[in-house]
This record gives structure tokens, sequence and C-alpha cells, in this order.
């Protein structure tokens, strides 16, 4: 295990150092400049045509092989909103001081265009599977968009087959081992702290017991099919995210008098002055990109914008324009950071754990189940009840879908009866998550996200021109009423059958 961390160190610094920071935020700023800060200036158009249609158009299926925009943008939620938004803001927080928060904001409004970017991607490049469904991700966009370029045909089927292979891997750290640890710390602490201290192979026998039942459940449900994922998501996501933003409602109303306080610290130790860690030694420019680094990484833990993994429950869309498909891709973002994690981060900071003076963690706080002991402080042990089981619903959720988007790449890569083995695998291992160390698996997610994300991002830079041509023939056709060809598809059978829809209303 030494071994392990010391290696994962070297790799986590190369991916989330310098590099990695100046690849995501510019790749966020250049696909918001490239749109004209669409996510601002069509927030009106966006906004009504995602969240605007969840109980009308967004639930109609006008294709065999797809699912409903509604359901699809639900599948992508299993895997975005997961413990992140919980035990990821208070680690941030707690790592990185209040301002972390602000970085969190600022990846994430990047972030919304990157997602954007990713869908639109994802809907032009995707094909139908030998069963008549939809197939679509980062390794199609990378290796037919990249690879049309001239020169680019190697490079773009060797990032294909790296994002393929890093997405295998942080399947087994994002979407399996880091959320079933932190349901299992939250459990443990919370319902099965008597039995804490007895062991076996040397974990707790509570982590082992917590590991086995959520093996089995996460079992049933994955071997049960894709279609049996998608509408366990439809029925879960809705009532996680209503109960989790209402009960975070309670208790900022509860502590409505520190809300100065707490948007103050925020912005106040958004560069992370030498103030943030109470004089320990450091420079103000290490303390800065500490604090912004922890906020990036988070954000992006959270919301997976830059990572590319929800392109491939997004493509399976009924919808047949890449921008409308594009613009759920800004509202996933919008709901799962700006809304949930900003919740989440109030909560905290107005807790009393943190010290919105210095920026420091009070003694004894533990960011793994900081957010439970903030509800329990205001209200009993019910509050603590009630974040773990959100927990448990926003782990669950997620490492059902993750263990889609593992199966979908290892087909990609292997065929079908290797996903097959990989679903195997990737049930095996909830037990290792369950009874690993906090800090070792969120090293190790951290470090697998920022591998993921660099060939991603370079499929999607090196595609700029072709994002700015959809855009701009969408907004000719939808906004400025001009009547003009649509560009849906890389394939012309495609795009023929899809600009026939959309010749008859159906987009």
């Amino acid at each position: 295990m030494e071994t392990v961390i010391r290696i994962n160190d070297a790799v986590n610094s190369f991916a989330w150092g310098t590099f990695g920071l100046i690849l995501l935020l510019g790749s966020g700023l250049i696909c918001t400049v490239i749109t004209g800060f669409f996510q601002i200036t069509h927030i009106k158009h966006w906004w009504t045509r995602t969240f605007g249609i969840i109980r009308g158009e967004g639930r109609i299926i006008n294709d065999a092989g797809a699912l409903s925009q509604f359901r699809s943008f639900c599948m992508a939620l299993s895997s975005t909103i997961g413990t992140g938004n919980i035990a990821g803001v208070s680690a941030a927080i707690c790592i990185g001081g209040p301002g972390a928060v602000l970085w969190m904001w600022v990846a994430a409004f990047l972030g919304m265009m990157v997602k954007y970017s990713e869908n639109v991607l994802g809907i032009y490049y995707r094909r139908r599977n030998s069963e008549g469904a939809w197939s679509g991700g980062p390794m199609y966009y990378i290796r037919d968009g990249l690879g049309s370029i001239k020169n680019c045909k190697g490079p773009g089927r060797v990032l294909a087959i790296l994002f393929c292979a890093f997405t295998i891997l942080a399947s087994f750290g994002i979407g399996n081992m880091a959320q079933i640890n932190k349901i299992t710390i939250n459990f443990q602490s919370t319902f099965l702290s008597g039995i804490g201290n007895e062991t076996f192979l040397g974990a707790s026998k509570a982590n082992w017991m917590i590991g086995l039942v959520l093996m089995i459940v996460t079992a049933f449900i994955v071997f049960g099919g894709f279609r049996r994922l998608a509408a366990v998501s439809e029925k879960i996501i809705p009532f996680m995210c209503i109960a989790y933003i209402i009960g975070c409602l309670v208790m900022i109303l509860l502590h409505i008098s520190t809300l100065p306080q707490v948007f103050y610290s925020i912005f106040r130790f958004a560069l992370g002055p030498d103030a943030v860690k109470g004089g320990v030694a450091g420079s103000a420019l290490q303390l800065a990109l500490n604090t912004i680094k922890n906020g990036c990484k988070r954000g992006v833990f959270s919301n997976e914008a830059g990572l590319g993994s929800s392109v491939m429950a997004h493509s399976n869309s009924c919808v047949r324009e890449p921008v409308r498909q594009g613009m759920w891709g800004i509202a996933e973002v919008f709901l799962d950071t700006m809304i949930i994690c900003t919740m989440t981060a109030i909560v905290v900071l107005g807790s009393g754990a943190i010290d919105l003076n210095t920026g420091l963690v009070r003694e004894e706080v533990n960011d793994a189940t900081l957010v439970a002991q903030s509800f329990g402080a205001t209200l009993g042990r019910p509050g603590e009840w009630f974040v773990v089981l959100i927990m448990v619903l926003f782990a669950f959720t997620t490492v059902m879908e993750w263990s889609f988007y593992g199966a979908k790449v290892t087909e990609y890569l292997f065929g079908v009866l290797w996903g097959r083995i990989y679903r195997i695998a990737f049930i095996l291992l909830i037990i290792l998550g369950a009874v690993m160390k906090s800090n070792v698996a969120w090293d190790i997610s951290d470090t697998f996200n920022g591998l993921m994300m660099i060939p991603n991002l370079i499929g999607i830079l090196f595609q700029v021109p072709l994002i700015i041509r959809i855009t701009r023939n969408y907004l000719d056709r939808r906004i400025r009423g001009k009547n003009i060809e649509p560009i849906l598809s890389y394939n012309k059978d495609i795009q023929a059958e899809a600009a026939r829809a959309v010749r008859h209303g159906i987009s």
C-alpha cells in the first residue's frame, strides 16, 4: 500500500499540477468564449428547454432505440450527484479553506460549457450498435473527430484507447471505492458505532457488513441491464435531490445570521492568504495554489465536467440536435455544483466547524462525517440519519452509473464478453472500498480523474471549429429563424434521418 501511495502521489502531482489546472480551466474558458458565453447569454433558452420541459416534452420517447431526454439526464446525474456533493465539498473546505468554494464555482461556471461541448460532440459522433441502440462517448469523438484531422489519425486512436483505460481505472476510484468508502464511514459512525472496534482481517466488522450489503444491492441493479439502471435512476434522482435541497434549506434558515460571514469568508480566502493556515509555514502563492487545486479537484469530482464520462449517458437521448443535449449538460453542472454543492458549503461553513475568521478547521473535525455532524448538532440524531441516508442514495446511484461507463469503454476496447467480466470485477471491488482508508480512496480517485480528463480535453480542443459551427448553425435556425440545413451528425445516413425528423418538428 505504501508503494501504491508513492506512485499515486507522483502521478497526481502531474495530473493535478500546473499543467492539469491550466488544461482544465483553459478548456473551460475557450469553450465559454467560442460559444459567446452561452450559459449566460442564452440562459432563458437553455433553462426552458431543460428544466422547463421535465413534465412534458422531456419525457417523450420518439426513438425506439433511445431514452427520453429526462431519463438520460437522470442517468447522467446518477454519476455526477454523489458523495462528492457532500463529503467532497467538506473535504475541499477542510483542506483548501473557505476560498475553495469560490474555485468550485469558477470551475463549474467554465465546466458548464465543457460539459456542453462534450455532449454536442457526443451526439454528433454517436452511432447505432448491433441492437439498434445508440452508442456514444469521448472514445468516439476522440478517435473519429480528432482522427479526421490531417496527420492525427494515429494520435486519435491512441488517445481514445488511453481515455478508455483511464475510465476503467477511474470507475474503480470515483465511481466505486471513493463513494463506497464515504458511505461506509458515515453509516458506521451513525448506526454501527457499537461494533466499530471489532475487526476482521484488519478492518472493522461493521465496514465488512456494510460493504457486503452494498455489493449485493448494487449487483441486483447492475446485472439487471441498462434499462433497469435507467428506470431506477429516473425514480431515485428527483427524490434525493429535492429531499437534500429541502434539508439544506432548513439548516440555512436556522443559521441565517451566519450567511453574511459565510460568503465573506469564501471571497476573503479565495486566494489563500497566510491567515488561512494561521501562520503555518508556506508562502501565500503555495496556499493560493492549494486552495485553487482543491476547489477545482472537488468541483470536477462532483460535476465531472472535463472527464467526458456522462457523455455516455447523454448519448442515449432521443434528441437529434447536438445542441439540445449540450444544454442538458449545462443544466447538469448547474444543478450539481451551483445548487447542491453550494448548499452543502453554506451548511458546513455555518456549522461552526470552520473558524470563519482564520479559515482553520477546528480540532477533532472529520471531513468525512462533517456534514452529518453539522445536521446532527442542529437537528439531533434525526439530522445525522437524514444525511447518512441521503449519502446512501447519492453513492448508490453513482456506483450504478459508473459500472455502466466502465462496461461501455471495456466493450469498446475488448468486446461484449469482457464488458460482462468488468461488471463482476466492479461489484467485487465494492468490498475493498468499504475497508480502505479514506484518504487513500480519495487520492486515487483524484489521480484517475486527472488522467481521464487529459485525453478528453485534448480531443475537445482540437474540435473547437466544429463546436463553433454546430452552435452557430443551431442559433441561426432556432434563434435567428434562418432556413438552413442543420448540422446533426458526422454520418451521412444518420444526418439525413435526423434532418428529416427535425424538419417534421422532432428535435
